[in-house]
């Protein structure tokens, strides 16, 4: 049986803003996410906030990003960047690697690995 229901409920707002954080954080650091990297400015400040709403709506908290930006398509915001399969492995990367680093436990890392990987397939332009 699940400790709870939604990723929302295991990280809540805080949580999953400092996941966002990290994963930009590692994004800034990591030699191999360069690519994507090069995808955003050089302040990933707003970035930061952007996705933190998105994924605390998406994760089952309040529909931050929604309220502020209307629509939650992620294909459009994307759609002058070429985002394969390469670029959507180093978005994992940069997120598996936060989830580690602001231990999340197995469950939770479970209950989203195949989201995550979904919504990071999603918004592929290339193969």
């Amino acid at each position: 049986m699940s400790q709870y229901q939604t990723p929302y409920e295991a990280l809540g707002e805080t949580g999953i803003r400092e996941l966002t954080g990290v994963f930009y954080d590692l994004m800034d650091e990591l030699p191999e996410v360069a690519g994507i990297r090069a995808m955003h400015a050089a302040d990933l400040g707003p970035m930061k906030e952007k996705l933190a709403e998105y994924l605390i709506g998406w994760m089952g908290g309040p529909p931050l990003y929604a309220n502020k930006y209307g629509s939650v398509c992620m294909t459009t915001p994307h759609q002058p960047y070429a985002i394969g399969a390469a670029e959507r492995d180093q978005w994992l990367l940069c997120m598996n690697r936060a989830l580690e680093q602001v231990a999340a436990d197995d469950e939770l890392k479970a209950m989203l690995r195949e989201p995550l990987f979904q919504v990071a397939d999603m918004v592929r332009n290339r193969d």
